[in-house]
C-alpha cells in the first residue's frame, strides 16, 4: 500500500469517527436529562496508522493492500470511551443501539465474559454513514467501552505485558486476575454509593 492509497483510505473512516464523536456528545449530555452528571468521564480515538493496517493483515496471513483492508478490517477508526460506571456504559451502548441511522454490525461484552487475564470491556462497531457529493456509504468505527477501573486495569496490563516474555507467566495471568477482580469489588461498592446517594 503506497502513503497515497493509505491517505485516500483513511478519509473517509476519518469523517466517519468525527460524525460519531459528535454523536456521543450529544448521547452525554441528554441520557441523564435529571442530573448534571455526565456519563462520560473521557473519550480518546484514533485511525490506525499504515504500519498498524499492513501488520494486522499480515497477521491475518492477507496481503496488505487496499482491497484487503477495506473489505477485512473493521478498527481502522476506533474510539474509546470511558465511563464511571458499568451502568453508564449499558445506558451508553442502548441509546447507541437506537439510533436508527447507525448500522450494529458486532457485540463482544468482556465485562459480562471477561477474558482469562481479567480483560474487561465492551466492544461494539458501527457502521457510520458518510455521504460525499453524489453518494453515501456506511463505514466501520469500533468503540471500546470501559470503566475507569477497567482502562487502569488495561494500562498496567498492556505495560507490563505488551511483547514481553515471562518465566512465571501462568503466576502472573493469575496475579493480573487477583487485580482485576479486586477492582471489580470496588466498582461494585463505588456504584452502590453512587446510587444511594442519587436516591437520598
Amino acid at each position: 500500500m503506497t502513503d497515497t492509497e493509505y491517505y485516500d483510505l483513511i478519509r473517509p473512516y476519518d469523517d466517519a469517527m468525527k460524525l460519531l464523536l459528535t454523536r456521543l456528545e450529544i448521547l452525554n449530555h441528554n441520557i441523564y436529562k435529571a442530573s448534571a452528571e455526565n456519563p462520560i468521564h473521557t473519550m480518546q480515538y484514533r485511525i490506525k496508522s499504515k504500519q498498524s493496517i499492513e501488520e494486522k493483515l499480515i497477521r491475518k496471513g492477507e496481503e496488505p493492500t487496499l482491497e484487503n483492508a477495506k473489505d477485512l478490517l473493521q478498527d481502522i477508526a476506533g474510539i474509546r470511551i470511558v465511563c464511571y460506571f458499568v451502568g453508564d456504559i449499558k445506558n451508553l451502548i442502548d441509546m447507541l443501539k437506537k439510533q436508527s441511522d447507525l448500522i450494529f454490525i458486532r457485540e463482544r461484552d468482556y465485562i459480562t465474559n471477561p477474558k482469562p487475564n481479567g480483560y474487561r470491556s465492551h466492544h461494539i462497531i458501527l457502521g457510520v454513514n458518510v455521504f460525499c457529493l453524489d453518494a453515501s456509504e456506511y463505514y466501520p468505527v469500533e468503540i471500546q467501552l470501559r470503566t475507569i477501573s477497567m482502562d487502569f486495569w488495561a494500562a498496567m496490563e498492556h505495560r507490563i505485558s505488551y511483547k514481553k516474555e515471562y518465566d512465571n507467566r501462568e503466576q502472573r495471568v493469575a496475579e493480573l486476575l487477583s487485580y482485576a477482580d479486586t477492582l471489580v469489588d470496588m466498582e461494585k461498592e463505588f456504584e452502590k454509593y453512587n446510587e444511594n446517594a442519587t436516591l437520598s
